[in-house]
Parts: structure tokens; sequence; C-alpha cells
């Protein structure tokens, strides 16, 4: 394990990390995208409807920005089997070590969820509407697929990271959500 250990939040763990942070900055990982290209059929809708989370999907000349946590020191392992209980639930997510660039301009290596686009819940390529659609609906074993969409892209918005297709699901699925209520 290294030390320190840095992990690289890009979706709900931004907004809960679930372990001991010493320190955060705003990170840019090259080469890779954040996208709604899992299946959730455990935290954001089932197997029989799944929803939808995001992952970090593989593509030449994307930036993904997000946020490098530094693990306190000592609870690097706590913090590593915990990640793992929680990310790893049905092997969608690969573990890597990739590069970030922290927003002072120091370099760091981080551990990462990425997809694994041979993995059956992949769906990299999905068009936007068809997003919405699902995550409007979907829920699972930690809540409403939408709520999860809405904190990610609302604490990115804080964080000042702009994610134009995030900011423009966030508001389809409002629309359709209060279509749904009326």
């Amino acid at each position: 394990m290294q030390k320190p250990l840095w992990v690289f939040g890009y979706g709900s763990l931004i907004w809960n990390p679930g372990f001991l942070v010493a320190e955060q900055h705003v990170a840019l990982l090259q080469g890779w995208h954040r996208s709604f290209c899992m299946r959730s059929i455990h935290h954001r809708g089932t197997e029989d409807d799944p929803g939808l989370v995001l992952a970090l999907d593989r593509a030449p000349g994307a930036i993904c920005a997000g946020v490098a946590f530094r693990v306190q020191d000592g609870a690097e392992a706590e913090t590593l089997t915990a990640l793992r209980e929680r990310e790893l639930i049905s092997s969608a997510y690969l573990e890597d070590w990739l590069l970030l660039e922290l927003d002072g301009g120091e370099a760091v290596t981080a551990l990462c969820y990425v997809i694994d686009p041979g993995h059956d819940q992949y769906c990299g390529g999905l068009p936007l509407p068809d997003q919405a659609q699902i995550i409007a609906q979907a829920e699972g074993g930690r809540g409403r697929n939408c709520e999860y969409l809405f904190n990610t892209a609302a604490h990115l918005a804080a964080l000042g990271i702009a994610d134009m297709d995030l900011e423009w699901l966030a508001n389809q699925v409002r629309a359709l959500r209060a279509q749904n209520v009326k």
C-alpha cells in the first residue's frame, strides 16, 4: 500500500468519502472522463430495474476534474478495506493507481476506481436522454438514483468544477420528475 494514500473522488466520494481525510485538493486526471457508464444493481438500482452510477471511462484526450483526498496517516488499511467493500461490490470497477495533478501543480499517484469495459454492467455510450430517463426513476439500497446525480452535480459546482453533461442531466431529470408528479 502506498503511503501517503491518495484517493481520487469523481462522484459520490466527493460528497461522501466515508474515510478520515487529512487534506483534499481539486485535481485533474488525464485520459479519463466521468461518465454514467455503469448500471447500478445495488446502490442506486436493482437487478430488475438498474440505475446508473458514475465511473471513470478511458477516453484519449479527456480530462476529469475531481477531488484528491489524502487519507489520514494511520487510517490507510481501514480506508482501503472500506473502499473495497463499497466500490467493488459487483466487480464492475477496477482499482488502478493513476497520476493526478493537484490544483497547486503537484503530481500524486492516487487510488482510482475505473470501469471494466468488459463487465456486464458497463453501458458506455448511452445517450444522455436515455441516461436521464433511467436516473429519474431508479432506486436502490442507498436511495434514489436522482439524489446521487443531484448531490454530485451540486458538489462539483460548489468546487467550481464544470461538467456540462452532469448539469444537463440534473436539469433534465428535475424536469422529468416534475412531469411525473403532476
